[in-house]
């Protein structure tokens, strides 16, 4: 394809879709913290970041996987409630480390209302960090506890095939994906309840 003489190729980055620099500049130069959100196909991610001249230096950091290797989270890892999950864990690390302020850093994610990403902004809100953010953007709370797949499965439940079929994943760790909102609960308070213990020894 035929290109102007004062064309410039964009960075390697920006052409592979992975960085947007302007918004990265932007981020950078507001002198803050950034919570970067990224999502995989089966977990989600949540770190505290600061721009230091030598790179990016990772101040805090989380994984949906911890849910399950500490906090006994049996259901999907890359759902929205594991998000919002994964979000308050990174919040409440940011929180016993002094951090009190961030600024949302999604990449080239669309901020689209109940994402997985406002989900773990909105779990890093109730740990206690302060992130500019709309209100209208943030998740529902019973999608976020995983309501939405209570009820599926409840309606589900009339067709075993296909209740075997579709949350076969959930049967394998022996939790009804009925009672997804109670085990997020129980997670949830885990979680809060570890830090409390922690704060108490310090």
């Amino acid at each position: 394809m035929a290109r102007g003489s004062r064309y410039c190729v964009p960075f390697r980055r920006r052409r592979e879709g992975k960085t947007d620099y302007r918004l990265r500049k932007a981020l950078v130069l507001s002198g803050k913290p950034r919570l970067v959100v990224r999502g995989t196909l089966n977990n989600v991610i949540a770190q505290i970041i600061v721009a230091k001249p030598h790179g990016d230096e990772v101040l805090v950091s989380a994984h949906s996987r911890e849910l399950a290797k500490k906090y006994g989270w049996k259901a999907s890892k890359g759902n929205i409630p594991a998000a919002y999950l994964t979000g308050l864990l990174c919040g409440l690390k940011a929180k016993a480390q002094g951090i009190r302020e961030a600024i949302l850093d999604i990449g080239l994610h669309s901020p689209c209302k109940g994402s997985r990403v406002l989900s773990v902004l909105k779990g890093v809100l109730d740990a206690g960090i302060n992130v500019q953010h709309s209100e209208e953007k943030l998740p529902d709370e019973k999608r976020m506890k995983g309501e939405h797949v209570a009820q599926y499965a409840e309606r589900l439940s009339s067709n075993p095939e296909e209740y075997q079929s579709k949350f076969s994943k959930y049967l394998e760790q022996k939790l009804p994906p009925e009672s997804l909102p109670k085990h997020f609960e129980k997670v949830k308070k885990d979680i809060i309840s570890a830090f409390k213990s922690e704060g108490k020894k310090t």
